[in-house]
């Protein structure tokens, strides 16, 4: 599972068009899909919450009980952490234990790994580790961002070079950076995704360059980090737009259309978009059905290409399929907006099934599923 985090403007940053007017951020924004606070939590990050949470006497004694390789991995962990959101602790603690914590913020970070590995483990043993540690964490950057609502973020970002944008949410979180391009105007939009997508390797020192601009900008602290890599790129945009409302992904996709129709189609061949679950296999389509409430089922149909209704229907009894059909005219006229909402709660099962395992999702031209 991962950390769920949030992000602000700069002075100049290297773009193409660097004379190009900053676009004023309207007030009144597209409406902000709220992240689920756990999507995109790792198990090792959900772990590290936990720990943070149990504080340190029980969370000494459940580090002993690991493995050295399984110690520095959440330990890790527990360390780039950082300031953990109310809801993200509470959200942990209803997963692993079934109750509700105090709903105080909790806070990781080097002191916290320190102390929990010393009690676990004695100075010795705890030292060599948090020697490596030390030597091989950076913090990201922006990482300064990830205390804020998405709401702000957009507000301070609202008036920088879409380069800049494009290199914030390119670091950020993707559930975090999807909140975010979500809520910049709409004609920004494809030109900030179509940005990340092309975006090779940035200099350490521009990133802590506009990284140390906006930090003060908000009066916030952070560290300037001295990692380098190649963070833009196809993947980190289709993770973002994954995590976008539907809306807002077709609007990415035509625009991205409008730019680069090329780079668009490799953006769509990684994407499982609701129109690919005729790709799927029968077990699989029925996996997904089970999961899907009838109503939400039929309305994801409506106005759908034939052959993805027929799909769906060769996959459920004759009775059944003849009541979705019936249920599908029922339903008259019905907006796109709420037609795209239905058809993104099918995707996320789909998704949701593949990172467990139980199905198995192509993807482009790829010659074998990928689990």
């Amino acid at each position: 599972m991962a950390a769920t985090a949030t992000a602000t403007p700069i002075l100049t940053v290297v773009p193409n068009d660097a004379s190009a007017n900053p676009a004023a951020l309207s007030l009144a924004p597209a409406p902000i899909v709220a992240p689920d606070p756990l999507a995109g939590l790792t198990g090792k990050q959900k772990a590290a919450v936990l720990m943070l949470q149990l504080g340190r006497e029980e969370s000494a004694k459940v580090l002993g009980r690991l493995d050295e390789d399984e110690l520095e991995e959440l330990s890790a962990e527990i360390v780039r952490m950082g300031k953990v959101p109310t809801e993200v602790s509470v959200a942990v603690l209803a997963e692993f234990a079934g109750e509700l914590a105090t709903g105080a913020t909790t806070r990781g970070g080097m002191d916290q790994a320190r102390e929990m590995l010393i009690r676990a483990l004695g100075d010795k043993r705890a030292g060599a580790i948090l020697e490596r540690l030390s030597a091989s964490i950076v913090e990201l950057p922006f990482s300064f961002m990830q205390n804020l609502d998405s709401r702000q973020i957009v507000s301070f970002l609202g008036d920088e070079h879409p380069q800049t944008i494009a290199l914030v949410l390119a670091h950020l979180p993707a559930p975090l950076a999807a909140a975010i391009l979500t809520g910049l105007p709409r004609e920004q939009q494809s030109d900030v995704a179509h940005r990340i997508a092309v975006m090779d390797r940035t200099s350490p020192d521009l990133i802590r360059k506009v990284e140390s601009s906006l930090e003060r900008r908000i009066s916030s602290l952070g560290v300037a980090s001295e990692l380098a890599s190649a963070v833009g790129g196809v993947r980190p945009l289709v993770e973002i737009i994954n995590r976008a409302d539907r809306g807002t992904e077709r609007q990415i996709l035509e625009g991205l259309e409008l730019h680069d129709a090329d780079l668009a189609d490799e953006v769509r061949s990684q994407m499982f978009m609701f129109e690919d679950l005729v790709g799927l296999e029968d077990r699989a389509i029925q996996l997904v059905l089970r999961q899907i409430q009838a109503a939400d089922l039929a309305t994801a149909l409506k106005g759908v290409a034939a052959n993805v209704r027929d799909r769906v229907m060769q996959n459920m009894s004759e009775r059944a399929a003849l009541t979705l059909a019936e249920e599908i005219d029922v339903l008259g006229p019905v907006r796109i907006q709420v037609v795209e909402e239905a058809q993104a709660n099918v995707v996320r099962v789909i998704r949701e099934l593949e990172e467990s395992g139980q199905i198995q999702v192509r993807r482009g031209d790829e010659e074998e599923f990928v689990a």
